[in-house]
């Protein structure tokens, strides 16, 4: 055997989808033209899982009930307060012999109003916010924005507030200085180049018509405004969740469209093809649980996150319909984390380490361990479990890659592998390489999005 032949028979590459599967670029392509309406629909994750359940109910599914029976093939869905979602294909095997689990989140980074943000000075009606999430706050200033979010009126009314995505709707926007005046400015460290007190959006400039006697005319306008459009009262902001998010629409990029360029993908791009890839199952092996949950940007916290209790009582129900011990059930059950991963970026290489980072085009990313620095608040996959999934990935023939989130010291971050590990749920994390992580507008490879969910295909239909 020659020493090539050796190398080929004993090495190892990760190939390029494009190169393997040429002709999948216009699949892939087709496949992303939904994704783009997604995201562009679901901004927010109560307007993602307004979405998700249109798809869902469209595709046959049902609201689950603890009480009624349920046979192989059967279709449910559970809503968490208007903000997590978990949707279930009955398998043929019973529950107590284990579950597929697939978790993906719908919350991205963003701004939140403050319970009282508007305020006028100096001529301007601006709203007070505080970031969501790990965001570059630099990135987030001269960018145009839109409201988004839900408000309770004093009569309990319950209105829903979507403003700067349509043609001829108003924008927002967080101002910055002119390079002129900005030489305190840019003495700062990068981090610090707009403080978070500074993200303060431009929402009105005009006074009130009738403004004799009137303190602050511009603020009053902008009241009057909010109370014309959705019947809103300054005390209203108290009820409210208001978002202000980037006002870009999903695009593609790049002369040949490989990529798609759009705010939102981490993680909505692994909560679209997880939820395709649950309505395309039909009578499983293996019952799925495909959870799209919130807060994971801030560490999975509350009660629409995955740190709380909200999937582990509904596995209870799951297993209580079969006189299963849930504990039991949890233990045999196998569970995708399914989260982005930071594609190598060759302007910026030195954060990264070449031979063990993920790259666009390449396919999907597992994850072994997440954490920072010694894998501290990680999921460390076991060889059994890396094992298990790799074999199902290469039956499938789904282009896969490894990686780590950058060099050891360069920072790092968790996902919710760890919470689902500390239900004795065996889990990995897989999802798409992004480009430009958390900044307002990133990039993901349509071949990536599409093979993370044939992925996903896999492993709901694997036995």
């Amino acid at each position: 055997m020659t020493g090539k032949e050796l190398q080929e028979k004993l090495g190892w590459k990760f190939p390029d989808i494009a190169e393997k599967y040429p002709e999948q670029a216009e699949e892939a392509g087709r496949f992303c033209e939904g994704y783009k309406e997604f995201l562009n629909e679901g901004k927010t994750e109560r307007e993602c899982v307004k979405k998700a359940v249109s798809m869902l109910e469209e595709a046959g599914y049902r609201l689950f009930n603890r009480r009624e029976t349920y046979g192989p093939g059967d279709k449910v869905y559970m809503v968490n307060r208007d903000k997590a979602l978990i949707a279930t294909t009955f398998g043929t095997k019973p529950a107590s012999e284990g579950l597929r689990l697939n978790g993906a989140h719908i919350d991205s980074p963003r701004l939140d109003l403050k319970p009282n943000p508007l305020y006028e000075k100096d001529g301007l009606a601006l709203l007070k916010t505080h970031y969501y999430g790990g965001i570059r706050k630099y990135q987030w200033s001269t960018v145009p924005l839109a409201m988004h979010g839900v408000v309770y009126l004093e009569d309990g009314t319950k209105v829903e507030i979507s403003l700067g995505e349509k043609e001829g709707d108003p924008l927002f926007c967080v101002t910055d200085l002119l390079p002129h005046l900005a030489g305190e400015q840019n003495g700062r460290k990068l981090s610090d180049g707009i403080r978070g007190e500074e993200l303060n959006v431009v929402i009105g400039s005009l006074p009130y018509e009738d403004s004799k006697d009137v303190k602050e005319a511009v603020k009053l306008k902008v009241l009057a405004l909010l109370n014309r459009y959705y019947g809103m009262t300054e005390k209203d902001f108290i009820r409210a969740e208001i978002e202000m998010v980037p006002a870009y629409k999903a695009v593609d990029i790049g002369l040949d469209r490989g990529m798609i360029g759009a705010y939102g993908q981490d993680d909505r791009v692994c909560a679209y093809t997880a939820l395709q890839a649950e309505i395309g199952v039909r009578e499983p092996v293996y019952t799925t649980v495909t959870i799209l949950t919130d807060k994971e940007e801030i560490g999975s916290v509350g009660n629409t996150g995955l740190n709380s209790d909200y999937v582990l009582h509904y596995i209870q129900m799951l297993a209580e319909r079969e006189g299963a011990d849930f504990k039991e059930v949890l233990a045999h059950s196998l569970c995708l984390s399914s989260d982005v991963n930071a594609a190598y970026d060759p302007t910026f290489s030195s954060a990264y380490e070449s031979r063990n980072s993920c790259y666009a085009g390449k396919g999907c990313v597992l994850t072994k361990y997440t954490g920072a620095r010694g894998k501290s608040s990680s999921n460390d996959a076991s060889a059994e479990v890396m094992a298990q999934v790799i074999r199902i990935m290469d039956d499938a023939g789904v282009c896969w890659q490894t990686g780590e989130l950058g060099a050891v010291d360069a920072g790092g971050g968790g996902t919710i592998a760890q919470f689902v590990a500390g239900l004795n749920v065996d889990v990995v994390d897989l999802g798409v390489p992004i480009l430009s992580m958390h900044a307002p507008f990133e990039l993901a490879s349509k071949l990536d999005v599409y093979h993370t969910y044939l992925a996903f295909q896999a492993f709901y239909r694997a036995d």
